[in-house]
């Protein structure tokens, strides 16, 4: 079997790896370099979080993905998931069922109130009244380890070849082939197309034009040393206003501390750069000021942009079958792709065998959408509430 993947982030890199473990020539291109840091799924880290209220299939996939990650940490033998723990809040009526949820999808979690919220972590500041559930088996993935280590494994496996810092330009879907800017033609008996939101200009318009592509601003700040002991075990924290959506990475390993909110995630026509403009580090310089008390912008020792690919339907992830199961786009990672990764790429690697997946809980890799012989609906009018996580 030849496979050919387009994209060097997570899910290509995982799916390549994946693919050549199950026998099949796998050749990766990139139009960069691998790992290319201008891709959606580079970063210094990602969260690790089973829990999603209201939706327990997403969150029996978050505790298939807890298991899946301890694997693949002792594959790539590399150390890259500090499980530092992970805080859902939730208005207080909504805890226990939470908790229930998690419980039922094999996962544990503890209820906690606000009193002791603001014992454990009093460098940290609640919404007055809100509660929480606190997952042990979650934390952080130092998402530019994986892909270097990733990178590494692919480059000394027999049946891969990498070809970076080529990029595609045209995909036949018909002859399972890529068309490269230089006029070379790869084919395969099977296609992926993995490459985040530059996959829009290869796909066929009626997948493009559901496409929303976002740009969010996040800060990387530096613990003031005598604060060290207090951020020691922190962990990430999800929702810590209720209102603007701010969330919290913390510092692990050699990775600063991550400040980030759903109200600095807009939608942008097109990619522009990774620079964060003043106007989107000041809104979050201001919205943290009360969330993190003594928090300075002093502690601020850069900003960036990343990107993500929603779907306008649901707002969430979107999986393509564009050949009756021999090409496949993995066209929108929305927020959580990175944790997922690890199951999507042993999805993708069984479908693109020929084989079917078992379920994984996430309705966009369990009913890929086929075009080709119909027309996927029109995006509506708005965009669904997204989620960065």
């Amino acid at each position: 079997m030849r496979t050919v993947i387009v994209g060097g982030g997570v899910v290509g890199l995982l799916t390549a790896l994946e693919c050549a473990r199950a026998g099949h020539r796998v050749t990766l291109v990139e139009q960069g370099r691998l790992p290319n840091p201008h891709a959606a799924s580079h970063d210094r880290h990602r969260v690790l979080r089973a829990l999603h209220p209201d939706d327990p299939g997403a969150t029996r996939a978050g505790v298939a993905a807890h298991h899946a990650w301890r694997v693949w940490e002792a594959y790539l033998g590399v150390r890259c998931y500090h499980q530092v723990g992970a805080l859902t809040g939730l208005a207080p009526h909504r805890v226990d069922s939470a908790r229930a949820l998690l419980a039922a999808a094999g996962g544990g979690g503890h209820a906690l109130d606000p009193i002791a919220l603001a014992r454990r972590w009093p460098h940290l500041c609640f919404p007055a009244g809100a509660g929480a559930v606190y997952e042990e088996r979650a934390g952080v993935l130092l998402a530019d380890r994986i892909l270097e280590a990733a990178v590494h494994r692919l480059r000394h496996h027999p049946r891969v070849q990498l070809l970076a810092h080529t990029a595609v330009v045209r995909l036949d879907v018909a002859d399972r082939s890529v068309i490269l800017a230089d006029g070379r033609v790869l084919r395969g008996d099977r296609l992926l197309v993995a490459a985040g939101a530059w996959a829009r200009t290869l796909l066929p318009p009626v997948a493009a034009d559901r496409l929303v592509l976002h740009r969010q601003t996040v800060l990387y700040c530096a613990v003031p040393r005598e604060q060290h002991h207090a951020w020691t075990g922190t962990p990430a924290v999800a929702a810590l206003d209720a209102g603007s959506g701010a969330w919290l990475v913390p510092p692990v390993a050699d990775a600063p501390l991550g400040l980030s909110a759903h109200e600095v995630a807009r939608v942008v026509p097109s990619l522009a750069g990774r620079d964060a403009a003043v106007r989107w580090t000041r809104t979050l310089r201001e919205r943290f000021a009360p969330l993190v008390p003594g928090f300075h912008p002093g502690w601020i020792t850069g900003a960036r942009d990343c990107y993500f690919v929603a779907d306008a339907v649901t707002g969430g992830a979107l999986l393509l079958d564009l050949a009756d199961g021999e090409v496949f786009a993995d066209a929108a990672s929305a927020g959580g792709s990175f944790k997922f990764a690890p199951l999507t790429a042993r999805m993708l690697a069984i479908r693109l065998s020929g084989g079917a997946p078992p379920p994984t809980g996430l309705r966009s890799l369990d009913r890929p959408l086929r075009i080709g012989t119909g027309r996927l609906p029109d995006p509506p009018g708005h965009l669904p509430e997204q989620r960065t996580w």
